[in-house]
């Protein structure tokens, strides 16, 4: 059951205006005189596993409007027997512990929410949902934050300005706003929240509660100038930079960014990744004008990390191939108007191959539905290029238990005096069936001549996809048992081309569970029938491909002592091989706790794809014997609240032997090919290995709220050879990799005028 009476009077109740009320002061201790009037919630329930009972744990906490901002306080009672959890973690790294999250829909719309986290040793992260339940931890923002610790228990506090995120005009003095209230248990991954909502459902932001507030407004203007200096080890020389971030919120209603020549967020490092297919690696954007109110920018295609505005594109790699563009400024407006919410990007790149990039976002809120518009343009004068793109997108939630998503988008593109234009569309309906039973119908079209990568992300288009899930969520385990939940998926799907070549047939079996020792195990089982690869030859002839199977489980345990771990395996076939060949990957990363806040973890992976098949040129297809092994390591020091410092080291050694060349042929065959080639550069195919190396240590030191100064060393390279070598030793030898080695010391600085 959803317990949606309970949800409702709860919100009634939170309904009765606070009196006026003093100034609250955020140091963790719950002071009775400074949250008298406050409205205060202790109906909390267990929502995972998403049982629904009370909730085994007291929880109490308090609400309230002031003019400074939302003040929240929760008080966490902890019973003697019950681990608790005390590590100190970065920003936005919070893992298995004890902590409490507020999120924050300052419309109330269930369009966009504002996770606020506080760990029990005062460890701090801020997300940005939206999409119902689809969190982003890119935005860090501004907001104060205590927690303090007894024999009884914990208590934490938060204050969230008002000019955290753009809100519609109040009416009345009164505002009435969409509020989740947690706390999760880190010895025993048990969560228990108020409303009843849970992310595990189809409908999450949509189910929180309804709380009027008396209304208050702040105005902002915050100017972050940064400096940064860079020595390069390798070449020799040394370059500065400088640029900055302006904030301006003269209101709830109206929020003004700009930035004048961003870094690219030099102190972040990317993981390594080895991508040898036709889709580009999605990675995401800490540059923080691009997070600060993005949230009304998202626009996915519900298909993987798909979305129109991808701001990785921006400063991302020039079109004249001279490395990353330049960013000279950009302007970013957000807003509303009566119950229409509006958005506005802007950036220019320098330079002959500079580029223009423009969004326009606008959001209604109707009752008991959504509609949305975006609208993007992007100008490349190298290629002669100009793209547009819109999209509609709709969210319709006729009862309860149905929600249903969709959206349709269109493109077109202008180069070289040609025109070429493409659509696609997308729908999603959820149905909560009540006993733990769910289905999902999904299905997409992505027509051949849609692109969008101009300014967005799709892995790819011209498919037609379709899936039906059924699930079921099991919630009352045997007390013995040594899981507290498990949830059960079953899947059909089906892709084809959009010209009826079939992609993917596919069973998919799924086992999501919940341990009683906190930790979890994720067990999924593929079985995909004969179908053809149209990408793999970069769009030349599809390539036939038999059936295949993959079998992969997932089991991390949090915390015990000093000990935590977590585990991935693989085992399936694919290739042109099909089940006649199995590969495998592992991969186990143990982590050591010296301390509450210091801690070293170390994951090594192993793989081994007995069939890789990879592409050389035109419709000629490499078959390799593929084996890898890889090291992620890493130090974190959290030394007090105000420094940190991170070491983390990767490296990845591969190798590959071919076994065959292959022509895939117009009927979809491939057919053995002398691998010698015929002497033009080139043709042949070869054995081949490579090693990659990223290595960076980064001190920080945080002089104010988003304010701080950075020191990073860092070191890279990547080496590709024409002839086998052990993955042991490539492994090995990455190590004295040099391709890249410098350090950086970037100072930035925010002052609120």
């Amino acid at each position: 059951m959803r317990l949606a009476p309970v949800v409702v009077l709860s919100a009634v109740s939170l309904a009765t205006l606070a009196l006026p009320v003093r100034a609250v002061e955020i140091d963790g201790r719950i002071d009775p005189d400074e949250w008298a009037g406050a409205q205060h919630i202790t109906d909390f329930r267990l929502t995972q596993p998403l049982s629904l009972v009370p909730s085994p744990y007291p929880t109490q906490a308090w609400v309230m409007s002031t003019p400074e901002g939302l003040a929240v306080a929760f008080r966490n009672t902890q019973p003697a027997g019950v681990t608790r959890t005390r590590e100190r973690t970065r920003r936005d790294e919070m893992g298995q512990l004890d902590r409490v999250n507020v999120i924050v829909d300052f419309d109330g719309d269930g369009r966009t929410g504002y996770d606020f986290v506080i760990s029990l040793a005062g460890g701090i992260a801020d997300e940005v949902v939206t999409n119902e339940g689809r969190f982003n931890g890119d935005w860090d923002g501004s907001w104060l934050h205590a927690t303090s610790e007894d024999e009884q228990g914990w208590s934490a506090e938060f204050l969230i300005p008002w000019y955290t995120a753009p809100m519609r005009k109040a009416t009345g003095g009164t505002r009435t706003i969409g509020l989740y209230l947690d706390r999760v248990i880190g010895s025993t991954g048990e969560r228990v929240a108020w409303p009843t909502a849970s992310f595990q459902r189809a409908r999450f932001l949509s189910d929180f509660a309804k709380v009027e507030l008396p209304a208050y407004s702040q105005s902002l203007l915050a100017v972050t100038p940064y400096v940064v200096g860079v020595h390069d080890r390798i070449h020799g020389g040394s370059d500065f930079d400088a640029g900055a971030d302006i904030v301006w919120k003269p209101n709830g209603q109206t929020q003004l960014t700009a930035t004048v020549n961003p870094d690219f967020g030099q102190v972040e490092s990317d993981d390594l990744v080895v991508n040898f297919g036709a889709e580009e690696t999605f990675f995401s954007d800490k540059r923080p004008f691009f997070t600060e109110n993005q949230g009304i920018f998202d626009f996915g295609l519900l298909i993987d990390n798909s979305q129109l505005v991808y701001t990785r594109r921006v400063g991302g790699r020039a079109d004249d191939g001279s490395g990353a563009g330049d960013v000279d400024a950009a302007v970013k407006l957000n807003g509303s108007l009566g119950a229409t919410n509006y958005g506005v990007l802007a950036a220019e790149e320098s330079g002959p191959a500079g580029r223009s990039f423009r969004a326009l976002r606008l959001h209604h809120d109707f009752q008991g539905q959504t509609l949305g518009l975006i609208a993007t343009e992007v100008q490349r004068p190298w290629l002669d290029r100009r793209a547009h793109v819109v999209g509609i997108d709709h969210r319709w939630q006729p009862t309860d238990a149905l929600t249903v998503l969709g959206n349709v988008v269109g493109s077109d593109i202008e180069q070289a005096g040609s025109t070429t234009r493409g659509s696609g569309a997308t729908l999603v309906v959820d149905y909560e069936m009540g006993g733990g039973w769910r289905q999902q119908w999904l299905g997409m079209h992505f027509g051949d001549s849609l692109e969008v990568n101009d300014f967005g992300y799709l892995g790819r288009n011209n498919l037609n996809y379709g899936h039906w899930q059924l699930s079921r969520r099991l919630t009352d385990q045997p007390a013995e048992s040594v899981y507290a939940s498990h949830d059960y998926r079953g899947r059909v799907i089906g892709i084809d081309t959009d010209h009826g070549l079939r992609i993917q047939r596919q069973l998919r079996l799924i086992r999501q569970s919940e341990r009683r020792d906190g930790g979890s195990e994720y067990l999924q089982f593929n079985l995909n029938a004969p179908s053809w690869d149209d990408q793999l030859t970069r769009g030349r002839n599809a390539l036939y491909r038999p059936g295949n199977f993959g079998l992969s489980w997932e089991r991390n345990r949090p915390r015990k002592g000093a000990w935590a771990w977590e585990f991935d395996g693989w085992v399936g076939s694919g290739g042109l091989a099909g089940n006649r060949e199995v590969g495998y990957s592992v991969q186990f990363q143990p982590t050591y706790f010296f301390s509450d806040a210091l801690r070293a973890f170390a994951e090594v992976s192993v793989e081994h794809t007995p069939d890789w098949l990879v592409w050389q040129h035109d419709n000629l297809v490499g078959r390799f014997d593929q084996r890898s092994l890889g090291l992620d390591a890493g130090l974190d020091w959290s030394i007090g609240q105000r420094q940190e410092l991170r070491v983390k080291l990767q490296a990845i050694g591969l190798d590959a032997r071919l076994q065959q060349a292959v022509q895939v042929g117009a009927d979809g065959r491939a057919v053995a090919v002398d691998a010698s080639g015929d002497g033009s550069p080139g043709s042949a195919v070869t054995d081949f290995s490579l090693r990659n190396l990223g290595f960076q240590v980064r001190y920080r030191y945080m002089l104010a709220p988003l304010s701080d100064l950075y020191v990073v060393y860092g070191r890279g390279g990547y080496w590709l050879d024409e002839f086998a070598v052990e993955p042991r030793d490539q492994l090995r030898d990455s190590f004295s990799l040099r391709d890249s080695e410098q350090l950086l010391v970037k100072l930035s600085y925010r002052f609120e005028l």
